[in-house]
Parts: C-alpha cells; structure tokens; sequence
C-alpha cells in the first residue's frame, strides 16, 4: 500500500469514510467537492461545508470490460455517477447485480480498497 496524501481530496475520502461526506456550497447555492477555493461555476470565494446527503441516485453509469491498469483485477464492473444532492460523485458499483445497475437507482457511497492496487476509491451500494 502506497497512499499519497492529497490534503483535500483524501480529506474528503476521510470523512466519507467516517460517514461524515460533506462538499462545499458557495454564496450562490452551487455545489462542488473539494478540494477547491473557489467555485467553479460562478467564481465565488465563499465556500461553506454543508452536510453530503446520504442517499444519491445513479444518474448515469457504464459497464468497464476494458479497465485502466488501477482496476484491471476487478474488470468487468460498472462505474456510475450519482447526483447527492447538488454534487455529482463518480464511483464503482458494488453489492448490486452488472445487469440490475439501472438510472435512477438509489445507492449510498462508501469508500473501499481496489482489488489490484489496494488504494481508497469511491464506491456505491443499494
């Protein structure tokens, strides 16, 4: 195991961890995760921590047969995006059948190991 610390992304993946996700609101309303200083849809500085939802639902999702070389030991498996609340999350589907994985499907997120090189990744659950 060879875990790089990015200050704020591992951050968040710790709080995620500890399930305790949050992501940033500006002034305006606009969600986005860290790590960030401003907004990147209006340019705001004044970012506050607001509380990640605990549900999402999978607005989109892929199934992976030909992987990058981090998840070559898991593939075939879907990658999916989920939309917590105003945030879009990307992850690996996990605990739900390939063929069931379907859009509009509510998931929780978690974080776990991957198989091939053992580093923290995003993951959604029924």
């Amino acid at each position: 195991m060879t875990d790089t610390r990015e200050d704020g992304y591992d951050a968040f993946l710790d709080a995620l961890e500890a399930d305790e996700g949050y992501y940033y609101e500006c002034s305006n309303g606009h969600g986005t995760l860290p790590p960030r200083r401003a907004c990147p849809h209006c340019g705001d500085r004044e970012l506050a921590t607001a509380i990640l939802p605990s549900t999402g639902e999978i607005v989109t999702h892929t199934l992976v047969t030909v992987p990058t070389p981090q998840f070559k030991d898991e593939a075939p498996y879907v990658t999916a995006i989920a939309m917590f609340g105003p945030i879009r999350l990307t992850g690996i589907v996990r605990g739900i059948d390939q063929e069931n994985v379907e859009i509009g499907r509510e998931v929780t997120v978690a974080i776990e190991r991957d198989e091939t090189a053992d580093e923290r990744t995003i993951t959604f659950q029924p």
